[in-house]
């Protein structure tokens, strides 16, 4: 059943996404949005020696977040807000889950809004960054 503002209810999950980012994509992330830090690309800098690893760039996992609600939403409407908090460490190679589901429903100034919760979990299942999308359907 395709999408739509009628069909959506509270509590609905939206389809989770796997990923597994490995250097070479990390180093493209850094090339494409201008973070270089090493502590996303080079195994010797003296911050990834101390945790063991090199770490997901941040905004990689926020662009995820936003790309599970993209993909959700398809066609029938726009993104109009991302937000997330980043509160723990994803490492590359390890498979990251990026997962979601609809908050809120509701009507405002003639438009049809939803609020989904977001959140990555890590390999272990931890909580690694939870956030907030506002969508607006046609």
């Amino acid at each position: 059943m395709a999408l739509t503002w009628d069909n959506i209810k509270e509590g609905d999950a939206l389809p989770e996404m796997k990923k597994t980012p490995g250097v070479t994509q990390l180093v493209k992330y850094a090339a494409g949005g201008g973070d270089f830090n090493p502590m996303h690309h080079d195994y010797n800098f003296f911050q990834s020696k101390a945790i063991g690893s090199i770490i997901v760039h941040g905004r990689f996992k926020w662009s995820s977040l936003g790309e599970l609600v993209s993909n959700w939403l398809g066609h029938q409407g726009r993104i109009k807000k991302v937000s997330c908090q980043y509160r723990g460490m994803d490492f590359p190679d390890q498979e990251m889950t990026v997962k979601g589901v609809v908050e809120r429903k509701w009507q405002e100034g003639g438009e049809k809004l939803v609020e989904v919760a977001v959140w990555t979990e890590n390999a272990e299942g931890k909580l690694t960054t939870p956030g907030k999308a506002v969508v607006i359907f046609k």
